[in-house]
């Protein structure tokens, strides 16, 4: 797919969220990031993939009726939930949706399915930024790679982990893959050491880069009814309720995760006014 468009043109970036095993935060990482890009000036437009669970698509469908219901002004990127057209050419449709929105916007964050498709393996083949959400147990590990039940030393490569590095062997530009870490426990467990460890032996043999995610579950839960990011600037009047250090976490960890995909600067002018007021107004508004 061509993903160039006028001479001189900036060609859109591509990011996909993706990982081959449902239940991992492929929604909410992806519909934080739309949102921070957008609060950051960006033109952006978001892709849903999954046309029968429609994750992505209901949290921007609440978003919307939350806007009108609070009568606040929510940033919401331009989405598309991508349905296989009846005569059956998914891939030939996808490659125009992409290359059009390539020539309007300047990123396209595209949300998959949590199992292998055709348009699965395609959106990896554009993909300039690969986002894999995955929870901190072995059970999710297995997508990447497989261990030695006795000593847990990584033995082999998973079906996600071949399915990506076959992508990458069909590309002719570089592919910046991210693993991020959900459902950290907050304390030192064996289980999150090797983990880690199995990761960290991953990361040598696949190529990517390995970092914490999102370890707010409850509060990242809480906000998709009324489609809320952890990027927003919430208040009573957003939020229905008095923010909290948690929600103060929660946007903590998403602005590391954009910092850690070379995004950090779209956090933008408002993180720039956040760290202008006093410390006991910061938790209200920035949380």
């Amino acid at each position: 797919m061509a993903m160039d468009s006028t001479p001189g043109a900036r060609p859109a970036h591509v990011i996909v969220v993706g990982n081959e095993k449902g239940g991992s935060g492929k929604s909410t990482v992806a519909m934080n990031i739309a949102i921070a890009l957008l609060k950051a000036g960006g033109r952006v437009a978001t892709v849903d993939l999954d046309a029968r669970q429609r994750s992505l698509t209901n949290y921007i469908e609440n978003r919307r009726a939350w806007a009108r219901r609070v009568e606040f002004d929510l940033a919401i990127p331009d989405h598309t939930c991508f349905e296989a057209p009846a005569d059956g050419a998914a891939a030939e449709a996808l490659t125009v949706l992409i290359g059009r929105l390539a020539d309007g916007y300047d990123h396209i964050v595209i949300d998959t399915p949590g199992h292998d498709t055709e348009l699965l393996r395609q959106v990896h083949d554009m993909a300039d930024t690969l986002v894999t959400p995955l929870n901190d147990s072995f059970v999710d590990f297995d997508v990447l790679g497989t261990v030695d039940p006795d000593s847990f030393g990584v033995i082999g490569i998973g079906h996600y982990g071949r399915m990506v590095e076959e992508a990458r062997s069909r590309r002719q530009r570089p592919l910046d893959w991210i693993v991020m870490r959900n459902r950290l426990n907050s304390t030192r467990t064996r289980n999150k050491r090797m983990v880690g460890e199995g990761l960290a032996a991953l990361a040598r043999q696949l190529n990517f880069r390995c970092v914490e995610g999102l370890a707010e579950r409850l509060i990242f839960r809480e906000f998709y009814p009324r489609g809320l990011t952890a990027i927003d600037s919430l208040d009573e009047a957003t939020l229905g309720t008095r923010p909290t250090m948690s929600h103060a976490s929660a946007r903590f960890e998403i602005e590391s995760l954009l910092t850690a995909m070379g995004l950090g600067e779209t956090a933008g002018e408002e993180t720039a006014e956040r760290n202008k007021t006093p410390p006991e107004a910061d938790v209200s508004a920035a949380a």
